[in-house]
Formats: structure tokens, sequence, C-alpha cells
């Protein structure tokens, strides 16, 4: 490969920790990557932390060791969250978006990569320092919201679905009581899907009452794993009494009025 400068390497460096979050990469990759000594690579390194540190972008960690390296994790600026969530509160409050049943029609922003990549960058941010082994979510809203959020801690995604599937192998189902119509549901996860003793966290697109959140808690405790933290885009406050407490949610929905209007409003659970 021939030689490159200062300029080219550093974004280099930075396209290959960002497309990597939380991965050791050792210094012998950027060296053989670009061709450069390794004084030259730690000082690229050094530009390319201050000017993620400086600008809320991330993180570069140094990992000691022979196995050592360098980490990237992410971050985003209190203007930035600010600044989306207020957007998001503004393309929920449209009136256009209440359907018979009082529902709000999220299917166009669950789907939009734009909104969710944000979404994801702030829960993920939110989470980025805890150990983390798994993000797990329910069918099916929910999915992109927390694929971008394990992507985000550079970890794999599980899928908990509601009924079971012959493809699945084997799987372990509970039963739990749905906080809001407080009906007997069922969810379950193939035995395969996670290891035991792992560290999850749960992320989805909206919390009621917290039945769902609750039952993951309860069918990770069926493998031996802990739930550490639950993120999630919308909290419903007209379901007050949660089954669940420790949380995090970007928006808070109040309710629908009789003339149509959405009352939505940033959370005060964002941290």
């Amino acid at each position: 490969m021939k030689k490159l400068n200062r300029n080219q390497r550093v974004i280099g460096i930075t396209k290959i920790l960002t497309d990597n979050p939380n991965k050791v990469i050792n210094l012998n990759v950027f060296t053989e990557t670009f061709n450069a000594a390794k004084s030259s690579i730690s000082e690229d390194l050094m530009i390319v932390r201050e000017v993620l540190h400086s600008m809320h972008m991330g993180s570069i960690e140094t990992i000691s060791g022979a196995a050592g390296g360098v980490k990237y994790k992410c971050d985003i600026s209190e203007e930035h969250k600010e600044r989306f969530i207020e957007e998001l509160c503004e393309l929920l409050k449209d009136t256009n978006r209440v359907v018979p049943g009082n529902f709000i029609y999220m299917t166009d922003i669950m789907y939009n990569p734009q909104i969710i990549q944000k979404a994801g960058l702030i829960l993920a941010s939110t989470f980025k320092d805890l150990e983390v082994d798994y993000v797990v979510t329910v069918e099916t809203k929910g999915i992109p919201l927390a694929y971008e959020v394990a992507k985000l801690l550079g970890v794999q995604l599980v899928i908990v679905r509601r009924d079971t599937k012959v493809t699945e192998g084997t799987t372990v189902s509970i039963n739990y009581v749905s906080g809001s119509s407080k009906r007997i549901q069922t969810m379950s996860l193939a035995k395969k899907a996670i290891k035991k003793g792992s560290k999850c966290i749960f992320v989805d697109d909206f919390m009621k009452a917290g039945g769902t959140a609750l039952g993951i808690t309860n069918l990770l405790k069926e493998f031996e794993s802990e739930l550490l933290g639950i993120g999630v885009l919308i909290d419903n406050l007209e379901t007050p009494n949660k089954l669940v407490e420790n949380y995090i949610s970007l928006v808070e929905l109040r309710g629908i009025d009789e003339e149509g209007s959405v009352n939505v409003n940033p959370s005060s659970r964002v941290e």
C-alpha cells in the first residue's frame, strides 16, 4: 500500500474505530493497514481522541497489555440529544398520527434509519460504560431500535419471541402478566440464544405498564443472566404505576385529548 499522509491516516483510523465500537484493536492493525510506524499511529490516535472528545462524538480508550490496543465508545452531546428529542416530540404531536382507538401511528418513525440511528445513539451512550453481552428486545416493532443500540455497543442482538418456532430448537418459555391488560401472555427464547451468566439490557419502542420488561427480567433469570438496564423510546405516563422502576426513556406520552392533540414531551428519565 502506498504511503498515506497524516490526514488520510486519521480519517482511516476514525473509520475503523467507529465501525468497530467496544472492540479492542491492536496498534499492529493500524501499522499494517496504513504502512506506518507505531510512533506515527500513536500520534494519529491522539488527534482522533482529542477531536472526538471535544465534539462529544465518542471516546478512545487505551487497553494495556500484550493483547491490548485501543477501542472506541460512542457518545453524543447534550445539545444534539436535546435537539433530536425536541424534533421527535414535534413529529409525534402531528394530529394526523392519531388512528382510531386513540393510538399513535409510529411505524414510519420506527423504520426511519436517520431517526432510529440517533435514538439508538442516545440509548447506547447511556449504557456505554456497562459491561453488556447482549441487547435484548421483543419482536417486532422495537427490533430496529434495539439493533441500532446493539451495533453501537458492539454486541449481539437477541430477539425474544411471542411464540415458539421449530427453527429455534429447544426454547425456554415463561408466562407473564401484561401490566396494562392484566392478561397472561407468553414469551420464549431459544436456549442457544444467550450464554448463561450474561449481562443484558432490554430495548423497546414503547412502555405502557412495564409488564414486558418485567417478563424479560424473569426470562433472563432462567438463563442465570442479569438485566442491567432498560431503554425505551416512548414512556406512556397514562399508566403511572410501572412494574419496573429503573429505566431510561426519550419521550413521555401523557395522552391524547378529545380534539386529537397528542401531549408528548421530552422525558425526565433521559440521561
